[in-house]
């Protein structure tokens, strides 16, 4: 069986070989993502991951194609990847000292099969002040990700406590995905039970 993961993250890749995938490619989607502003953070990254593995699955029909979107939301608001250093800036004073929601959808498509899924994990930050926004922006770190940071990262020192799966937040929620992958006859423990042999 091919799989293939259709993110060019590589935190997601590291956490499909962590839960015991070892052999797949990795082909990001390339079409132009569309959403609807009246979906909620979690029709919103269901929505996306479900393009994301259409837009693979066309093209590579016999192969089990896993997909995934993460957002940052805080009071309903949808916060993406920063634009620039300012956008980052005024994510992270906007959740400083509060408390946000992580969700990660997932898309699992084969044999004409998908499945598609969300995870929501609350963080909380603790109150930062400019210099330690200032600081942490200037590490380059928040710029590739949804709501500027990345808690497996130099973010870590910025959260203060989470209620949840801790890998939704770094972008892949691996429970949920082993979940889903049972359900396709796909097990990655198995599957890592046999390489160590």
């Amino acid at each position: 069986m091919r799989i293939i993961l259709a993110s060019q993250s590589p935190r997601r890749r590291e956490l499909l070989e962590r839960m015991g995938i070892s052999q797949f490619d990795v082909i990001p989607a390339q079409g132009e993502e569309r959403s609807d502003p009246s979906l909620t953070p979690e029709q919103l990254v269901e929505e996306l991951s479900r393009q994301k593995a259409a837009e693979i699955a066309a093209a590579h029909p016999d192969a089990l194609i896993i997909a995934a979107d993460t957002v940052v939301a805080v009071d309903g608001t949808v916060l993406g990847k920063p634009h620039d250093r300012e956008d980052a800036v005024g994510m992270l004073q906007t959740l400083s000292g509060r408390e946000h929601t992580v969700y990660s959808g997932l898309t699992v498509c084969w044999q004409g099969r998908s499945v598609t899924q969300h995870e929501a994990t609350a963080v909380r930050f603790r109150p930062l002040t400019q210099a330690d926004i200032d600081h942490y922006v200037s590490t380059g770190e928040p710029m590739d990700k949804a709501g500027s940071y990345g808690i497996q990262g130099y973010g870590c020192t910025l959260v203060e406590g989470i209620s949840g799966d801790y890998y939704n937040v770094v972008g892949l929620p691996v429970c949920r995905l082993g979940q889903i992958l049972s359900g396709f006859g796909v097990d990655p423990l198995a599957m890592a039970a046999t390489k160590e042999l």
